[in-house]
């Protein structure tokens, strides 16, 4: 697993990129509150620890001396008709005010490495029309605009 770290223009502190523990269960939940799916602090510890085992997910956090300052979630998926599998982010957050300091994009480069590892050859990642600011930033990595995305809740 690649190892970043990354200097925190606010203090001495030392971010580094790693993979997650069932410890950083409330602030991945906290996360995922400001991004709009607050209440998953009763599912959160289970949902990670699955995550952990699964072959084909990974989760990374930016953690310093001050806690997670941010997360993403990656699934690798086979595909038929390529040649590659594809790695999607499947939630990907840095806490507001630790955002523009290159935790994202670190955080995308460590994602983008390991779809590297997996043979993959494209990152994709859906991002709701309402998260502007989020899509200026996968922009500046190098992401392109795809056409349609549909969903269907089943259940």
């Amino acid at each position: 697993m690649m190892k970043e770290r990354l200097r925190k223009p606010s203090n001495r502190d030392v971010m580094q990129i790693r993979e997650v523990t069932v410890a950083d269960a409330e602030a991945i939940a906290g996360l995922l509150a400001s991004l709009g799916y607050p209440g998953c602090e009763e599912f959160i510890a289970a949902q990670i620890a699955a995550q952990i085992v699964h072959p084909d997910a990974r989760l990374l956090v930016a953690a310093g001396g001050d806690g997670v300052a941010g997360f993403i979630s990656l699934h690798f998926v086979p595909q038929i008709a390529l040649a590659g599998d594809f790695c999607r982010i499947s939630y990907f957050c840095v806490a507001e005010d630790k955002r523009g300091q290159g935790i994202g994009e670190a955080l995308e480069r460590a994602a983008a490495a390991l779809a590297e590892e997996r043979g993959c050859d494209r990152i994709e990642v859906h991002c709701h029309s309402r998260r502007s600011g989020a899509h200026r930033f996968y922009q500046r990595q190098g992401f392109v605009e795809s056409p349609k995305y549909f969903a269907k809740a089943v259940g």
